[in-house]
């Protein structure tokens, strides 16, 4: 009398896959022998072994179902020996760890990688935002096969070697008995399909390598290693499948003036020790147009003048750094006779060797005169 696999898993004969897995599973962690090693439950357990490696195989359990018998022929296991049935092995170690195998064929079709392209820009570009186009050298769908990987007028076809499953299995005998296991199918390399006549195109990958343009906008604010990210602009995957991403970095140029440091901007003015002592204002190009920098009499070499708002616009939130104005105070290595004589007579009136602090009246007119001895006049 032939066993009735349905009773020996404890489900009705209409029983969905579902239901036919979810009933192995409690059995296989109730029966397994290194659970339970009494000989009775493992005569159990290679019952229920067998019957779900009929119930669970599509084409088994129909030949199950017209009262065939579902063993027979090439690589039927039979439930004669311990472990028979073991092609089901990973719902074995599923239903003890949760770890579930994926089965049938792999899609060629696959996501692509990220793609990242480095974007030189201008000091003024970063601080107030720009937009810029860029071409970028990346995998694209082919026009000749629109992704499908075969030749115009023909297709792919369902592998022979495995009969679309994307897998095929093999018996061999272990100290467990019969072990069936399985491994992506050599003919197809899992894919279930084979393509006989691939695209001259792209060869039968589904993609192609161009060049395009494309447009991206530059936010103000931006920082050497700043990554601006264009979604789905990266390379196309496999099969023609969906685009990874494209990452923009940028990198800051040097600026023949200006210094960054963070969001501040800084620059360094030269004047003469005469312009220090007097005053004077000095003109300065800036990233908004001249500015005239107000150098106070008396100032000395090293102090700096802030120009709020003059620096880089913050990238978040609302407002700009401040633009850092250093001044270098210059003395002058030669002297002419006027020019030194003029400094001798200022430092006898001053009593001291160096002009500092405020002038008085007298001393204000001789260091005019000196500043035009400097100047030439």
């Amino acid at each position: 009398m032939a066993t009735d696999y349905y009773a020996v898993l404890g489900v009705p004969r209409d029983a969905s896959q579902d239901q036919i897995k979810k009933a192995f599973r409690r059995l296989a962690r109730e029966l397994h022998p290194d659970v339970n090693p009494d000989p009775k439950t493992q005569e159990r357990f290679k019952e229920i072994n067998a019957a779900y490696e009929v119930l669970s195989d599509p084409q088994k359990k129909q030949v199950y179902d017209l009262g065939g018998d579902p063993n027979a022929g090439p690589g039927g296991g039979g439930a004669g020996g311990f472990g028979a049935g073991f092609g089901n092995f990973s719902d074995i170690m599923d239903a003890f760890f949760g770890t579930a195998s994926q089965r049938g064929p792999r899609s060629r079709t696959r996501r692509g990688q990220d793609a990242m392209i480095r974007l030189d820009v201008e000091l003024s570009e970063a601080a107030f935002g720009t937009t810029k186009d860029i071409q970028v050298d990346t995998a694209v769908v082919c026009t000749t096969c629109s992704g499908e990987g075969a030749a115009p007028g023909t297709s792919a076809q369902t592998c022979d070697m495995c009969r679309g499953r994307g897998e095929v299995s093999q018996v061999t005998r272990s100290f467990l008995g019969q072990v069936m296991t399985s491994r992506p199918c050599p003919q197809c390399q899992g894919f279930g399909t084979v393509v006989p006549t691939p695209c001259p195109e792209c060869a039968g990958d589904g993609r192609i390598r161009s060049r395009r343009t494309l447009t991206v906008k530059i936010p103000a604010g931006v920082d050497n290693g700043t990554r601006i990210q264009l979604a789905g602009e990266g390379e196309v995957g496999p099969g023609g499948g969906p685009a990874g991403d494209l990452y923009v970095e940028i990198h800051e140029l040097p600026h023949p003036v200006f210094q960054r440091r963070g969001d501040d901007m800084h620059c360094t003015v030269t004047i003469p020790m005469t312009a220090a002592a007097l005053g004077t204002k000095v003109p300065l190009e800036t990233l908004d147009g001249l500015e005239e920098i107000d150098i106070r009499p008396g100032t000395q070499s090293g102090q700096s003048v802030p120009l709020h708002q003059r620096g880089i616009t913050h990238l978040r939130g609302g407002g700009r750094g401040d633009l850092i104005v250093h001044v270098e105070v210059t003395t002058p290595t030669k002297l002419d006779p006027e020019q030194e004589e003029l400094l001798r007579r200022l430092s006898k009136l001053r009593g001291e060797e160096r002009p500092t602090g405020e002038f008085k009246p007298g001393q204000q007119g001789l260091f005019s005169r000196l500043k035009d001895a400097f100047n030439g006049r």
